[in-house]
């Protein structure tokens, strides 16, 4: 194929893409409800002592629950660095600022306090310490 013979075809395939991209191009759908109609608003979600979202606190709460058991089986400085890893993990997981958190440690204690009370007490039972907070290395 020469080169003028390449010219068309290239012309044809750039109007094509031009014609695609028009119809993506906002304002142009084919859509029949009008552009103006509002939008739902958006829900926020549920804040929760600690500065977490009802969410996160609940599954702050899940993750410990499913640890418990483990923790009782062990020894308590085993079920701590369990208990730092799940912190960091659920963090990590959530968007939670973790510098923050090493920060304020005593935040776990007021989101699970107010979240899930039973599983806190337990956890503090089985890794034998006063609060969350006090087993909390680097957060």
């Amino acid at each position: 194929m020469t080169r003028f013979r390449r010219v068309p075809v290239a012309a044809a395939a750039a109007a094509a893409i031009i014609g695609l991209l028009g119809a993506c191009a906002p304002g142009t759908t084919s859509d029949p409800t009008p552009s103006n109609t509002p939008a739902p608003p958006a829900s926020e979600p549920v804040q929760a002592p600690g500065g977490v979202t009802e969410a996160q606190a609940a599954d702050l709460c899940t993750r410990i629950e499913g640890q418990l058991q483990s923790w009782r089986t062990y020894t308590p400085s085993v079920g701590k660095g369990g208990l730092n890893i799940l912190v960091g993990e659920w963090g990590a997981a959530n968007g939670i600022d973790l510098i923050a958190l090493a920060g304020d440690r005593a935040r776990v204690d007021t989101i699970t306090s107010e979240q899930c009370s039973q599983v806190r007490d337990e956890t503090l039972t089985a890794l034998q310490i006063p609060d969350l907070a006090s087993a909390l290395v680097g957060f």
